[in-house]
């Protein structure tokens, strides 16, 4: 037996193995979620199948993080046309969903949209969890003009899939009383309140899909990032409390 100190012995067999308890977390078990990865991965191969002269990522690629992944979308926006409930289905990447919207900007009302982020930054800070059901990793906004008019970027990167969250951003903004910044915009419907059709009308009018996605921890989602840190600073608290 080692006649080391027990508490440095301890440190060393913790430090080589809390990046791999912390990796762990990313790994969903074998039982319902496995279940979907296999689903989401199957769903993947077969539209990627029918995209003639259009190599893309083998599906087997879905789901393991530890590699790097890339994935080259048709202009269309999708690899097989699904019909979603209002329109085409976008497809899972190695950064998950998201969109970007662009869309004019009614004038004079530049500072009405700059000055709707701090209504969103007071929120969040507010209350952290208020945008959670949006499922989101990022949001990021820009106006420019480029000779044609102001105009506004929407960007966003999420969890779920396009039509999903629209619907949950409008249930968002009527539970908690907030307008949205897309009333600033041209072609926005007056009765977005109650009017999800238009809505996703909207967005899907003005959106610009991206024709390339990578991912370097691909199809991870925003849970099992905030848990691999949970687990991670659990194990440096412990470690810290050893020594």
């Amino acid at each position: 037996m080692s006649t080391e100190p027990l508490g440095n012995t301890t440190r060393r067999g913790f430090l080589g193995t809390a990046t791999a308890a912390t990796a762990l977390t990313l790994t969903p078990p074998p039982a319902a979620e496995a279940q979907a990865a296999v689903k989401s991965a199957d769903e993947i191969k077969m539209a990627q199948s029918t995209a003639a002269n259009n190599p893309q990522p083998t599906a087997t690629s879905m789901g393991d993080w530890t590699k790097p992944a890339a994935m080259a979308i048709p202009k269309e926006g999708y690899f097989k046309l699904e019909q979603g409930r209002y329109g085409p289905v976008y497809p899972r990447t190695p950064t998950n969903y998201g969109f970007t919207v662009i869309a004019k900007v009614k004038p004079g009302r530049e500072s009405a949209i700059r000055e709707y982020g701090k209504t969103i930054e007071d929120a969040v800070k507010g209350d952290p969890t208020v945008l959670a059901p949006l499922r989101l990793h990022y949001l990021r906004w820009v106006l420019f003009d480029v000779g044609s008019g102001l105009h506004f970027m929407y960007q966003g990167i999420f969890d779920t899939d396009f039509d999903k969250y629209v619907e949950d951003a409008i249930a968002l903004f009527n539970k908690t009383g907030i307008t949205t910044v897309f009333v600033n915009l041209e072609g926005w419907p007056e009765d977005w309140r109650t009017n999800t059709t238009a809505v996703i009308k909207f967005f899907r009018d003005n959106q610009r899909t991206s024709f390339l996605e990578y991912g370097e921890y691909p199809y991870v989602t925003a849970d099992e990032v905030k848990k691999a840190l949970r687990v991670k600073g659990s194990l440096s608290t412990m470690l810290d409390q050893m020594q």
